[in-house]
């Protein structure tokens, strides 16, 4: 059996190497890199808006949210995962010098045509995974529509929630998030496939690591 490391395949530890050297963001996957690119302004309005609510709501409580600079660490079935969600709250944080949190109650993704299938399948397996997670949300940005899972004895459940008059409640810090809020300022349009918003690309960088 050889002991040679698989081409482009790295370990955890080498991606926060690269990770630290890097100008640019990228996100681990069992052992591949993926870069990612910039997101769109209507994706940086609905991403603003949840933080800039959370923050408000959560004055004076043990939790706080990180935008997408923060990363995620996740641990499930022998496979490590470091994403960067556009929104995550957290009770327990890491230490201050940490660049991942591994305990988030809640993340929020804002869906995009080219992260669409990341966020609803890849990234939803492995969210759901996090021991701590009580809620996952994805919100479309070209209309107000939110996607939620939130744990219950069972696992997860699914719920719609559509209109700006709709609320998301958050009763494990005691909180709601208007989609009125989320989506203040943001002009909605028919579909939400028209525009190029492409997050992720291969890692020109990550593949001439060594």
């Amino acid at each position: 059996m050889s002991s040679a490391k698989k081409p482009d395949y790295y370990s955890d530890q080498e991606y926060l190497q690269f990770e630290n050297q890097s100008h640019s963001k990228s996100e681990y996957i069992d052992g591949w890199i993926r870069a990612m690119t910039g997101a769109s302004v209507r994706h940086n309005q609905v991403k603003g808006n949840c933080c800039f609510s959370l923050r408000l709501k959560l004055r004076n409580k043990p939790c706080r949210p990180f935008e997408s600079d923060m990363k995620v660490r996740i641990r499930f079935a022998g496979k490590t995962r470091y994403y960067y969600p556009d929104v995550q709250v957290v009770c327990r944080s890491n230490e201050p010098t940490s660049v991942y949190q591994d305990q988030p109650v809640l993340i929020i993704e804002v869906l995009s045509p080219s992260t669409r299938n990341y966020d609803l399948n890849e990234k939803l397996e492995a969210y759901l995974q996090i021991p701590s997670l009580e809620c996952y949300i994805v919100l479309e940005q070209h209309q107000p529509i939110a996607t939620v899972f939130r744990k219950t004895n069972d696992g997860f459940s699914r719920q719609l929630v559509q209109g700006t008059e709709s609320t998301i409640d958050f009763p494990f810090f005691n909180g709601a998030l208007s989609l009125a809020d989320i989506y203040e300022g943001v002009e909605f349009t028919e579909t939400c496939v028209q525009e190029s918003d492409s997050q992720y690309e291969l890692s020109q960088e990550a593949t001439s690591m060594q």
